[in-house]
């Protein structure tokens, strides 16, 4: 009894020391651990979708004057701000809910539930915003089809592998993974010989700057719809209480797959920017595939849109429910919202009811909106730039008013400038979105505001997790 004793104490000392205890913050360890810091990346590389600027490229041509590459640049320099601050605080707080658990700990518990609930609005979106990307393509690949079919055939499987669990999806995500990689090796190839062969005006700057047409607005117009395609990295931290390691490998891992992800949209973006010089006729929703077809013919073409359905409809949207499900799962277990989203499976341990309401709450979403697909882009990015602001605002109040890390220049970079500059950026970006979406996430904000007083008795009470606990 007393070596199983000290075996069990040891197992539990090496879990602390690796980030994997839970209990320091109010949980148990009920989802099951087995992703390492490469399944991490590559889940994020997938949630985020290497080729995800293909389906959007078009809009973000005729807003950026056919300087798409530039956008996706200035995005990644802007959302790396936020990046750093979700490294900071998930090496703080390895758990599962991601900007929810790290507002409620780094502020207030009722200031996490509002930053959890403005992030739910691009979460509970986004799987239904990718589901019409893939039943417009259906559409578009086999004429006469049914959207709907298209709909319901990848949101039953998506759902069913999320139930399942990490397992399953780790071996789907690796297969799809080198299909896009091999995808857009083929179409930079294809195009750079058509560049290279007189095509178009050949290799040129265009695509990257313009003189005198970058003003601030085109700036903050671009990323507000190029910021969808890097929504991924924050749904990585959501998987915390399944990796091995947490403290080390989703700060690591957020920081690789961003990484990856910029140099692959602007190789792409690049040639197919190039391939149509005159922007301005780009269509917006089939733009990309329209360089698809000038630099490989109608074969390669519905090669590309086959490429897109699957790593849209299986492996992004099901890294997109399964990021979803985790952050229903985490304010479910904590009271704020019905604690029926916090049930896990007995079997697969995973947030098997979250993961049905997800799939249902889906395609409710999609098939009455497969023609508002870029209002519903801005929705989403609504929800998640502004939660972005509040885990920014978060890194400053936790470590350098309340830990009071600001002793040495790099405290006071990492934990006062480098999040104010995000928060700066974020603000800014805001005025780019349209006149509707302000009234979509406004009347969101307000419904959450109700529903936190509700919950919190006027907001007096705090989740369980939080009592006789220091956050």
């Amino acid at each position: 009894m007393e070596e199983k004793k000290s075996s069990a104490t040891s197992t539990q000392a090496v879990g602390a020391a690796r980030g994997e205890n839970i209990e320091q913050f109010g949980y148990k360890q009920e989802l099951r651990r087995g992703m390492g810091l490469w399944d991490v990346v590559l889940y994020g590389v997938l949630f985020m979708v290497i080729i995800a600027p293909q389906s959007i490229f078009g809009a973000i041509q005729q807003n950026s004057h056919g300087m798409t590459p530039l956008v996706y640049i200035i995005g990644f320099i802007a959302i790396l701000f936020t990046a750093m601050s979700y490294m900071r605080m998930s090496k703080r707080f390895p758990i599962a809910g991601s900007v929810y658990s790290y507002v409620q700990r780094g502020i207030n518990p009722h200031v996490g539930f509002i930053a959890g609930w403005l992030i739910l609005l691009d979460y509970i979106l986004v799987p239904g915003l990718l589901i019409v990307m893939v039943m417009n393509w259906g559409v578009a690949l086999v004429p006469g089809s049914p959207a709907w079919l298209w709909g319901v055939v990848f949101i039953a499987f998506n759902t069913f592998a999320n139930i399942r669990g990490i397992q399953m999806s780790r071996g789907v995500d690796w297969v799809i993974f080198v299909v896009e990689i091999l995808a857009v090796i083929a179409f930079v190839a294809l195009g750079s010989m058509f560049l290279m062969n007189g095509g178009a005006n050949g290799f040129t700057m265009a695509p990257i700057y313009q003189p005198g047409e970058v003003d601030a607005h085109f700036v903050a117009a671009g990323i507000s719809i190029a910021a969808l395609s890097f929504l991924g990295f924050d749904g990585m931290s959501t998987l915390a209480e399944e990796t091995h390691e947490p403290e080390k490998n989703i700060g690591r891992g957020i920081l690789i797959a961003l990484s990856i992800i910029i140099v692959v949209f602007v190789a792409q973006t690049y040639i197919a920017a190039a391939v149509q010089p005159d922007w301005a006729s780009t269509d917006p929703d089939m733009g990309f595939f329209d360089s698809v077809m000038i630099v490989g013919g109608e074969p390669f073409y519905k090669i590309m849109l086959v490429v897109n359905i699957v790593a849209v409809g299986i492996a992004n949207i099901m890294n997109a429910q399964m990021a979803s499900s985790r952050l229903l799962y985490s304010m479910g277990r904590d009271g704020v919202i019905p604690r029926v989203f916090g049930k896990v499976h007995p079997k697969y341990q995973t947030p098997w009811f979250s993961a049905v309401f997800l799939g249902v709450v889906t395609l409710c979403l999609a098939l009455p909106l497969m023609d508002r697909m870029s209002d519903l882009a801005e929705f989403v990015n609504f929800g998640a730039l502004s939660s972005f602001i509040l885990i920014n605002i978060a890194v400053i109040v936790f470590f350098f008013v309340r830990e009071k890390q600001r002793k040495t220049f790099g405290d006071v970079m990492k934990y006062l400038i480098c999040p104010a500059i995000g928060i700066a950026i974020l603000v800014y970006v805001f005025t780019g979105f349209a006149f509707m979406t302000y009234v979509v996430g406004i009347a969101w904000l307000v419904i959450g505001l109700i529903i936190g007083a509700i919950k919190s008795k006027g907001y007096k009470e705090v989740p369980d997790a939080f009592k006789n606990l220091e956050v």
